[in-house]
């Protein structure tokens, strides 16, 4: 709830507004019961618990890389559902990347998150609750959020938005939406809604390829949406926030990685103002798929050099402990179907 709310719900019970601006201050700080609000009276302190409910996940397992440091934590929440953050280590500081669904419907043929399909959507608590409970485990302040982990943030989106409303609160983490990137698929009704909100985050595109065919293959929620009209959509936002715009390309073996892919590339985002990420492919024991070699990345950041498009060969972070969305989960989710007789059902 925002502090508004809870000053509207204080008021209406005969209690002081500023009670909202101490239980605002308690959630936000990692309290897991009504019973711990000390500087409430026992009888607010039932009747709250009467009332509602504070979400608290429960860690159900944690890695270390030994590489590079990097955390994954899978999460249980509301509803038995499991879900992944992960927390990464840069020069500027701690970045988390959380989930924002249940799974996930977009059906992305190199990604662990959507096998199964979709099961619900988070809400915005069990969003700042990855960034809260990762910040308290690591005893490090989290600088940076992602919204990259499992699921569509724009298939999310009133939710979404309510997490980064509440999640820059100066009363709250404080993290200001120029500490948040959004990754999508590229819902382009929302991609211009999200333009219309006062937010300065960094919007990064899920492309994976140059032209229609080949992204449709990759990524099946694609085949109505052309690549010239997602790039059109992202210069709209680009135009009407000021923010450059980042896409992500995950380099895929024999798929999209050729030379004339990379000439496509060129003629798509040449003159946007926008950042290229290519991105390493991480193999999903699902997918038959394979990061692209060393050979073909030299030949394909040969054709993108010296033609105006800003790119960025991005390094891989937790490569031994299934860093990338969805596939800890995954695991997880394949031991129960084995123990319960039902293997493969998802």
């Amino acid at each position: 709830m925002y502090p508004a709310e809870l000053e509207e719900y204080f008021e209406s019970i005969g209690e002081q507004r500023f009670r909202a601006r101490q239980v605002f201050s308690w959630l936000h700080n990692g309290v897991r019961a009504f019973a711990d609000m000390t500087n409430l009276s026992l009888k607010l302190r039932d009747r709250l618990d009467e009332e509602f409910l504070i979400t608290v996940p429960e860690l159900t397992l944690k890695q270390v890389s030994k590489t590079d440091g990097t955390v994954k934590y899978l999460w249980r929440v509301q509803g038995d559902d499991l879900i992944e953050s992960v927390l990464m280590e840069y020069a500027h500081g701690k970045t988390i990347c959380i989930s924002t669904q249940v799974g996930c419907k977009m059906g992305c043929v190199f990604c662990a998150s959507t096998i199964g399909g979709l099961k619900r959507n988070l809400a915005a608590s069990e969003m700042i609750d990855q960034v809260l409970f990762s910040e308290l485990d690591s005893e490090n302040r989290i600088s940076n959020i992602v919204l990259m982990g499992i699921g569509e943030p724009l298939d999310n989106f009133d939710n979404v938005m309510r997490f980064i409303k509440l999640i820059s609160h100066p009363q709250g983490m404080n993290i200001g939406s120029r500490h948040l990137t959004l990754s999508t698929c590229g819902i382009i009704e929302n991609i211009d809604r999200l333009s219309e909100y006062s937010v300065q985050l960094t919007l990064a595109i899920s492309l994976h390829a140059p032209d229609d065919e080949t992204r449709s293959r990759l990524m099946p929620m694609s085949r109505d949406t052309s690549v010239r009209n997602l790039v059109d959509a992202c210069q709209r936002y680009f135009e009407k926030t000021g923010r450059r715009v980042t896409y992500e390309y995950a380099m895929i073996d024999k798929l999209n990685d050729s030379p004339e892919h990379a000439a496509l590339l060129v003629e798509l985002l040449k003159n946007t103002g926008s950042h290229l990420n290519l991105i390493m492919l991480s193999a999903v024991p699902q997918r038959a798929l394979n990061a692209s070699t060393k050979e073909s990345v030299a030949a394909f950041t040969g054709v993108l050099a010296g033609r105006g498009i800003n790119f960025t060969v991005r390094r891989s972070l937790g490569v031994d402990i299934e860093a990338s969305c969805g596939q800890l989960r995954r695991r997880k989710l394949n031991s129960t179907e084995t123990v319960n007789g039902v293997m493969g059902s998802n």
